[in-house]
Formats: structure tokens, C-alpha cells, sequence
């Protein structure tokens, strides 16, 4: 069944919308921001679940076609799917470090085609649909930067979860060359919100290992969007949805990156 890809947009505007309110409400509820360990570094509170039952919610009341991929449900990939990660930053969130986000998106056919991000602490919101640009809540189109590499301040996060030699040579190869290459680097530790910034110009561009699909799905088509390139670590814009590998930001800044990954 088609669908009005602006429909689309504003229901995962509206989804994240009602995630980023349980966030908010939530906010002080020590027993609601108890921690669970699903792995080393990796936890879920009861405000990722009642965030993301919220989300879904809205998908499923506007879609009820639409199948949905969840960080804490789960469900199934394929060929047209939504994706929610309710509390991208969970380990921030419990910390009471206010750089959390919340990132819902429509997958279709390899690619993200709807997506909208929010940061429920820093009262923003960007969003984007395919081939009709990237905004703010309040319009602003989103446009990445054009800066000389010795110039860019360049996110990134840490292979926290993975912690094997191979992993964390690879990934400190890559950190040593870019602290090299450009003026600074950043790790706030929600990749959603480095993405959404890396879209409009306050970082140049943004760089990790081994994501999933929810952590970097919608962000990614805010800086694809907003006029930035968004690739795996080898420059492939299709196989980064599968590794999680990712390279996105201004295209200066890109193309040096792929020269200090290579």
C-alpha cells in the first residue's frame, strides 16, 4: 500500500514526539531510571520500554501496515519496516547527562526514506524525508558545513561494546588519524544526536564502529538530506545499514576520512 511520504514524516516526528514526553515526564523517577544490564555497557530502563511502547504506538494507530524494528521489542527487517530507538544515550540518561536522543525511521528497500530525530533535554527536533530536504521544529532547513579538514571538529563514539584487539586496533588507527587531521574530536555517547548535529554544521561529520540500524538510521538521512555523504568505513552508502560502520558528514570532510580509513 503507498503512502504520502509527508504523512509518513509527520508520524515519526509524532512518534518521537511522544517518546521524548515519557522522557521528560520520567525525568528524577530513580525507580524508572534503574538500570538493567542486556551487556558490558549496554542498559535498558523502564522509561526505554515505556518510550518506545509509546513510539510504536503512534506508528501502529497512523500504519497498522507498516511493520516495526525496535531496540527493545525487536521484530524483523524487512524490505519496508519503521525503526525506533527510544533513548538513544540510555547510559547518559541514567547518569542525568541531558545528551539523550530519540531517533524513529522508515526503512525502505536498503536505505532510510522518513526519519526524525529529537533531543527530549535540549528541546530540539530535526527531521527529514527522501528528496525533500532536512529541517528543524521550526522550519530551518538543515545544511552541513564546508570547512577545510584542518578546520573540522569531527564526533565520534567508542567500540564500547566491543573490546576485542582487532576491533579496537582498527578503531584506534582511525582515531589516531583523525585527531591528527583535524582540529578536535567529540564523544558524547548517543550517535543519534551526533548525527542530527553533524546535519546542521555544528560538527563536520561523525565516525564509529558496529552500530545497529536504529542508532544511526534516521540521523542518517539528515545529514544525506541536509547535502552530506553517508557511507561504511570502504565509502559503500548500502553496506553501512548492515555493518554500522559509519562515515557521515560534509563531503570535505567525508573524503578525508575515507583517505584516513583507507
Amino acid at each position: 500500500m503507498g503512502h504520502d511520504r509527508e504523512d509518513l514524516r509527520l508520524a515519526a516526528v509524532a512518534a518521537a514526539a511522544a517518546a521524548s514526553d515519557v522522557v521528560l515526564r520520567r525525568a528524577g523517577d530513580a525507580a524508572a531510571l534503574t538500570p538493567e544490564q542486556k551487556a558490558a555497557g549496554d542498559y535498558v530502563t523502564a522509561v526505554d520500554r515505556e518510550a518506545e511502547a509509546a513510539a510504536v504506538g503512534v506508528l501502529r494507530e497512523r500504519f497498522r501496515d507498516i511493520p516495526v524494528l525496535a531496540e527493545e521489542a525487536g521484530g524483523a527487517r524487512g524490505e519496508r519496516l519503521w525503526v525506533v530507538d527510544p533513548v538513544d544515550g540510555t547510559t547518559n540518561l541514567v547518569r542525568s547527562y541531558p545528551v539523550v536522543g530519540v531517533s524513529v525511521a522508515l526503512f525502505e528497500e536498503g536505505r532510510p526514506v522518513v526519519g526524525a530525530v529529537a533531543a527530549p533535554h535540549l528541546h530540539s527536533a530535526w527531521s527529514a524525508a527522501e528528496g525533500a530536504g532536512a529541517f528543524d521544529a521550526s522550519g530551518q532547513r538543515l545544511q552541513v558545513a564546508d570547512r577545510e579538514p584542518a578546520a573540522c571538529v569531527v564526533a565520534t563514539g567508542f567500540p564500547f561494546r566491543r573490546k576485542d584487539e582487532a576491533t579496537l586496533a582498527s578503531y584506534l588507527g582511525v582515531f589516531m588519524g583523525a585527531l591528527l587531521r583535524f582540529e578536535d574530536l567529540r564523544r558524547a555517547g548517543a550517535a543519534s544526536l551526533d548525527l542530527a548535529y553533524s546535519a546542521t554544521a555544528s560538527f563536520d561529520g561523525f565516525f564509529e564502529l558496529n552500530l545497529a540500524l536504529w542508532d544511526i538510521a534516521a540521523g542518517a538521512l539528515l545529514v544525506r538530506e541536509a547535502g552530506g555523504v553517508v557511507t561504511d568505513w570502504a565509502g559503500d552508502e548500502h553496506a553501512v545499514f548492515d555493518s554500522g560502520c559509519i562515515l557521515a558528514g560534509a563531503p570535505r570532510w567525508h573524503e578525508a576520512m575515507l583517505e584516513i580509513t583507507a
